[in-house]
């Protein structure tokens, strides 16, 4: 069965109703806040089809309110609302303490500029999908931010960097002993480069997971990394560029 609605030019062209859900998805849950009511409910029935449960808001201070008393394994996020917009709540969203401020955090906007892409993916946004979109690739994009928030690696010894430690089977970065926020995407950077210390990986490697062909959330995120392990960003120690072929993590 095929569902086909207009939402609007900068909402979804259609949706294809999805087969009975799978199990992988089934204690998933979902909060869609968006301020269009055609595209809150579309992508609810879209969803919770695919075999996600989804809760809607229509703005960010509902969606704040869900946030406080409802855990969720990830964020669809409209950007352009009335009253406080989807950067402003992300930014608020970050500087939370406890698993509610690491949340992942889907940008779906019909700001797709390079700029606006980079500027959601800098507060800290796991991904950014712009409108119109195809609900298929929307599916895809949350499936791999909950694979990447649930990876464990198969070998998970601590990582020495500097007052820096990493522990990848747990995806903590600990500064002097003080946990250090990270957004899945930063954990799951740290985690691949963790993997082959002292080798290089190509930074195309890297975006594959952002589905960004350019290789630019990748640059933003390694900038966000050093902020927070290195003593001086503009010259790495520990994460480093290696020129031509992408980036580096060179423990003590």
């Amino acid at each position: 069965m095929n569902l086909r609605r207009r939402a609007g030019p900068c909402a979804i062209a259609y949706l294809t109703v999805m087969n009975a859900p799978t199990d992988a998805h089934r204690a998933r849950h979902l909060l869609v806040v968006d301020d269009d009511d055609r595209i809150r409910t579309l992508l609810k029935e879209y969803l919770t089809r695919a075999g996600f449960r989804v809760t809607i808001a229509a703005d960010a201070a509902a969606a704040r309110r869900l946030s406080e008393t409802l855990d969720f394994d990830l964020l669809v996020l409209d950007v352009m609302m009335p009253g406080e917009d989807g950067f402003s709540f992300t930014r608020a969203l970050r500087a939370r303490a406890g698993p509610a401020g690491q949340t992942p955090v889907l940008m779906l906007t019909a700001r797709g500029s390079p700029d606006d892409r980079i500027e959601g993916l800098s507060l800290g946004a796991d991904d950014y999908l712009a409108k119109p979109f195809q609900p298929k690739e929307l599916l895809l994009r949350i499936e791999s931010i909950l694979r990447r928030a649930a990876a464990k690696p198969v070998t998970a010894e601590k990582l020495s960097l500097g007052p820096c430690a990493f522990d990848p089977g747990r995806g903590e970065l600990t500064r002097e002993g003080t946990l250090v926020r990270l957004t899945e995407a930063e954990a799951g950077l740290l985690r691949r480069l963790a993997e082959t210390p002292y080798a290089p990986v190509d930074r195309m490697e890297l975006a594959r997971e952002t589905a960004d062909v350019s290789g630019r959330a990748v640059d933003v995120q390694v900038t966000r990394l050093r902020r927070k392990i290195e003593d001086d960003p503009k010259t790495p120690r520990y994460l480093q560029t290696v020129r031509g072929v992408g980036y580096m993590l060179a423990p003590d």
